[in-house]
């Protein structure tokens, strides 16, 4: 079935079943593969992705609840106020190491600055509590999201 995406601001038509995980349509079909896959269940947030600005989880959302949905991915969330603050904090504050995660983890992150310019610890935990970083830099993320928050906007 042809489905018409908005991701990135741009329209891509695809022709997949409408089961599909966006997931796989923006990897396997779209070659966009900053998106990353992890668990495959909505678990570890390596696939987060914006849907008009909330941060969802790309494995478990099928291409055919997207509908006119403007969706966006780590290849441009740096183009967004919000993303541009967090990939330079991210980059001052060093947070990858292996870096597999960051991608899904930099998605959540500018989703919260987005919407809560100021976020607390609290808001920080809740935001980022569905994003698994195997080699913990779990400090220099909550470092790097504080960072970006005090960089005004």
């Amino acid at each position: 079935m042809a489905f018409q995406l908005t991701i990135n601001g741009d329209r891509h038509s695809v022709d997949v079943d409408g089961d599909t995980p966006l997931l796989w349509v923006l990897r396997d079909v779209l070659g966009m593969t900053g998106t990353k896959f992890g668990c495959g269940m909505a678990l570890c947030g390596a696939c987060t992705v914006h849907i008009n600005g909330e941060a969802v989880r790309s494995c478990i959302t099928s291409i055919d609840s997207i509908g006119d949905s403007k969706v966006t991915t780590i290849e441009a969330v740096g183009k967004t106020p919000a993303g541009e603050k967090i990939q330079a904090a991210w980059l001052d504050r060093e947070v990858p190491q292996c870096g597999y995660c960051q991608s899904g983890q930099i998605m959540s992150a500018s989703a919260l600055i987005a919407s809560n310019p100021h976020p607390t610890d609290s808001d920080i935990d809740d935001a980022m509590s569905g994003n698994i970083c195997r080699c913990g830099t779990y400090v220099r993320i909550r470092e790097a999201i504080k960072q970006a928050a005090q960089s005004g906007g």
